[in-house]
């Protein structure tokens, strides 16, 4: 039985980043990526170690393993990995609602969602991201992030729970197209 909790321990921490192995995008075939989706950045441990100690992402475990996670990144450590700077830019050169997101200080980013290949399509995905508003809709009213349009999965589960793209843009460093997406707890 797959229960939902948050990161406990330095175990849960480096079941993320064994599960993040796995799904990295160099390391799936362009034919599982197109089908089953992909993660981009490799997390360093030390920062996603210091990122869970200042708010806990939201993991699922089967007994002790570590069978999804959804990380939660607070805009103080979009400086320590770098690949997600742009991101944090981006998102700061936006507004929502009238208000530039630079200038709110209710939001925070999700720095990466993963679900193991054998619990896809269990809901864990949206399980993840109901327990990520039960533990943080208190203290924040939007979750942000990007997700490459290459990946029609995660696009398609996260407009699924309730996320809205509010731009997108190309990479042309990569080639690639990004949706930036944003879920609004207070709609």
């Amino acid at each position: 039985m797959v229960s939902i909790t948050t990161v406990q321990s330095e175990a849960d921490v480096q079941g993320i980043l064994a599960l993040q192995q796995v799904n990295l995008r160099k390391n799936v075939p362009a034919d599982v990526q197109a089908n089953q989706g992909f993660v981009t950045v490799e997390h360093d441990p030390d920062v996603l170690a210091r990122m869970n100690k200042a708010a806990p992402s939201v993991i699922a475990k089967d007994g002790n393993k570590v069978v999804g996670y959804a990380l939660t990144m607070l805009p103080e450590f979009g400086a320590d990995v770098p690949e997600l700077l742009p991101l944090f830019a981006l998102i700061n050169s936006l507004d929502y609602m009238g208000k530039p997101l630079a200038d709110r200080l209710d939001y925070y980013v999700m720095g990466q969602v993963c679900v193991d290949e054998d619990y896809r399509g269990q809901q864990v995905f949206d399980r993840m991201f109901q327990h990520h508003r039960a533990v943080y809709s208190g203290r924040y009213q939007l979750l942000i992030t990007d997700i490459s349009a290459a990946n029609t999965r995660s696009l398609r589960a996260h407009t699924r729970v309730g996320f809205n793209a509010i731009h997108e843009f190309y990479d042309p460093a990569i080639g690639e197209t990004w949706v930036v997406v944003l879920w609004d707890w207070q709609k």
